[in-house]
């Protein structure tokens, strides 16, 4: 995976649109789905008794999270979802670095370069997440160890840049 530039305003714009529909086509399917499913299977309810319908709705949830989530699957190759497929990737794989982080600083610690790169990568799309997200709290600790990473790849004397992270480099660790 290579690091993209990304439309801050456009991705902003187009993942509120993304959840509100998410959200409210939750809500709806839900609702729809359990109001259905105790209609044609539910209990009457009697006065002062619970309905013991609670299956039904619950059943009405998955039902709706099921669909929500093969439209998705479907629509994500849009062009309209273009920034938001590519950065759920990018955090999916910020989240396989993270649980390899403590090997990969060890590795990083005896200046191997396939770690370095790792970490020069991880550093640089956290940027690019956090920028998008307007995480500005942690970006100054981020800019500084991405300062520290870049001087001990200087003092090492290597060439390293983003551009040569592969995905399976973290097959190592």
């Amino acid at each position: 995976m290579k690091l993209q530039q990304v439309d801050k305003s456009r991705y902003r714009k187009n993942m509120n649109l993304f959840l509100v529909c998410l959200v409210g086509g939750l809500i709806l399917l839900s609702l729809g789905f359990g109001a259905g499913l105790i209609a044609l299977f539910g209990v009457e309810a009697i006065p002062g008794e619970p309905t013991g319908n609670f299956h039904w709705n619950l059943l009405g949830v998955i039902l709706a999270v099921l669909l929500c989530s093969l439209v998705v699957n479907q629509l994500k190759t849009q062009p309209f979802f273009h920034e938001i497929y590519y950065v759920w990737q990018l955090k999916q794989l910020q989240n396989r670095t993270y649980r390899k982080l403590a090997k990969i600083k060890s590795a990083a610690a005896e200046n191997q370069s396939s770690a370095l790169i790792i970490m020069l990568f991880y550093y640089s799309s956290l940027r690019l997440v956090y920028q998008l997200d307007d995480n500005t709290l942690t970006l100054s600790h981020l800019e500084k160890e991405l300062g520290q990473l870049q001087s001990q790849i200087d003092a090492a004397g290597l060439t390293l840049n983003v551009s040569q992270f592969e995905v399976g480099l973290l097959e190592k660790y």
